[in-house]
């Protein structure tokens, strides 16, 4: 049996390796787990519940929804084999966001996850053209439960949701996911049932996942990323656990002991952050044990692994530092796979170091959406790459220039069908010879790695004429422990800016051993000693670039940037003109002051 279609997944898992645990979440009086039969049976009700209610093939239901769970997965698999078209939305969209996505999408049926997204959807209802019927996953007084939601299926409707099975082809529209966007209003993405089905056929072989292995879940839903990989899980029958929410996941790490999982870059950030701040708390050997432990992860390399020394010491490394580290997430990783945004490359080498396989890849929800990949086998990773074009993926690099940098551009079955009711902007994003612009600059390096160096439309050019790629800078800025998140800007200015937000738990520890009095962050951003000591780790990132790269000045925020606030898209990745402009005032001030740092 095969899948051409995204529903075809159940069966076909049950036709080849049926689940007793297909998929599980914590419920209150314990986990709660669905066999592949279950998960079947289940979505057959949610089919003939929705045709209860009279939709109609092709009409949309929204579902907002924080993170992936059983019943959301489930519902966009009963949604979709009864010709229905899903519209994930993640929480974090702001107000305007949602109201855009409702109306343009002629959403008149949402469902929320629970309390909280199920009251947004009621609140926003009234500032509709359309009627909106409100559901709720969880049982909420007013509002249509789960329960309510589905029928248990007579022989004559399971007949008749055959027949409607049968009708909806390969081709056919089976999602739209609006792109968070890190500008303007968001893109509804049409994709086919073949755009997704073929990217997991393609991505299958690469990664090692079977029906003897964990996967645990914890990504928003409304990104295809996660989306995409959950039924790739599906497809070849590993088990699939669910964080309920944050304060969940790092204890299901240990309980679960997953053997894969995805992640955002910020996800490992964090992490190492978290273990920089620990160190730092220790006594003095402890805390240069650590150190050097770090220090020597961060020199591995998977192709070449050093001199005789050098493996002494990451063995002794690993002994006494790093293997703690991997039983920290259960002990028996054997993957992580890293999209949506760019990873440090001394964080691949350094987690990989420590026995936790780091794996980054690239793709945008336009190629569903996956377009590259670091293998798994020996000789297909190159840290500081998101790896070779996936199996089916045409890749080239358009207008490149003298380092063979430039706008990437795909073609491939896994490209979309095109932006919903935008015709002109569909027809923009392509080429006239059909190649997807992607948006994103790059090179190949190492004959077939594919390294990304940049955004097209973040590229600056400065008064001195000299175009700018922000990200590289940023990147190398939060090399430095200090620095937790960093934004470049310096469109028409003598000399590129930088905001930036500092480490506060290691900036604590630091602010100690210089015997400086920690307050609070809004008050230590304007600390002359503390501003003097993160201009100097700038200056150290500056060393790596030519002078018309050098970030001149710096400003220190003390706050976090939020999804919540709108400062970042749903995947974490910054929004730079709304930061930009949030922060005009104090950009203009420090423009007026000149550059003041150097490499």
């Amino acid at each position: 049996m095969d899948f051409r279609r995204l529903f075809d997944i159940l069966p076909y898992q049950r036709d080849r390796f049926p689940q007793k645990k297909a998929l599980a979440i914590r419920g209150e009086l314990g986990w709660e787990y669905y066999s592949t039969a279950e998960c079947e049976r289940i979505a057959r009700c949610i089919s003939a519940g929705w045709l209860k209610r009279g939709l109609k093939r092709g009409e949309r239901v929204a579902i907002l929804a924080e993170r992936m769970s059983p019943r959301w997965l489930l519902l966009d698999i009963g949604l979709m084999q009864a010709g229905f078209v899903p519209v994930p939305i993640h929480a974090a969209a702001s107000r305007e966001e949602l109201s855009y996505i409702l109306r343009e999408a002629e959403i008149q049926h949402a469902v929320g996850a629970n309390r909280e997204a199920t009251e947004r959807l009621a609140e926003i209802k009234t500032e509709l053209q359309q009627p909106l019927n409100i559901y709720s996953m969880v049982h909420l007084p007013d509002f249509t439960s789960w329960d309510e939601l589905l029928a248990e299926p007579t022989a004559n409707q399971l007949e008749a949701l055959q027949v409607l099975k049968g009708a909806i082809h390969e081709d056919d529209l089976a999602t739209i996911i609006y792109t968070s966007g890190t500008t303007g209003q968001p893109k509804g993405v049409m994709l086919s049932h073949k755009n997704i089905v073929s990217n997991i056929k393609a991505t299958i072989s690469l990664v090692p996942v079977n029906h003897k292995k964990r996967a645990l879940s914890f990504l928003p839903p409304s990104h295809i990323f996660e989306r995409m990989v959950n039924y790739t899980y599906l497809a070849c029958g590993a088990s699939i656990y669910y964080s309920r929410n944050r304060e969940e996941t790092f204890s299901l790490f240990r309980e679960v002991r997953p053997h894969y999982f995805t992640a955002v870059p910020r996800l490992l950030e964090r992490a190492y952050d978290e273990v920089l701040e620990r160190i730092g708390s220790r006594s003095l050997p402890f805390r240069w044990l650590g150190h050097w432990a770090i220090r020597t992860g961060m020199q591995y390399r998977l192709r070449h692994p050093g001199n005789l020394w050098y493996r002494i010491r990451l063995n002794l490394a690993r002994m006494l530092v790093l293997k703690r580290w991997k039983r920290l997430i259960g002990g028996r990783i054997e993957g992580v796979i890293v999209g949506a945004a760019a990873l440090q490359e001394r964080l691949a080498r350094l987690f990989s170091a420590a026995g936790i396989p780091v794996r980054e890849g690239y793709g945008m929800t336009e190629t569903a959406p996956v377009i590259a990949f670091n293998r798994f086998e020996p000789g297909g990773t190159r840290f500081g790459t998101v790896g070779i074009p996936i199996p089916g993926m045409q890749l080239r690099i358009d207008a490149a220039n003298e380092e063979g940098e430039g706008e990437i551009q795909v073609k491939g079955p896994n490209v979309m069908l095109g932006y919903y009711l935008k015709p002109g902007e569909t027809q923009a994003v392509f080429t006239d010879d059909g190649w997807l612009r992607t948006g994103d600059r790059g090179r190949l390096v190492h004959k077939r790695f594919l390294q990304i160096t940049g955004r097209q439309k973040d590229l600056f050019k400065t008064t001195n004429g000299r175009y700018i790629a922000p990200e590289q800078i940023e990147q190398a800025l939060k090399a430095s422990p200090y620095i937790e998140e960093a934004l470049v800007i310096g469109e028409q200015r003598p000399f590129p800016l930088a905001l930036l937000l500092p480490q506060f738990g290691l900036l604590r520890q630091w602010c100690e051993a210089q015997n400086i009095h920690w307050t609070a962050p809004q008050f230590m951003v304007h600390n002359h000693k503390v501003e003097a000591f993160l201009r100097e780790e700038v200056a150290k990132a500056n060393a790596a670039f030519p002078p018309y790269k050098q970030v001149g000045n710096i400003y220190l925020l003390h706050e976090p940037w939020t999804a919540e606030a709108g400062e970042l898209t749903p995947t974490l990745k910054p929004r730079r003109e709304w930061i930009a402009e949030k922060f005009r005032k104090e950009i203009e001030n420090l423009y007026e002051q000149g550059a003041v740092l150097r490499g």
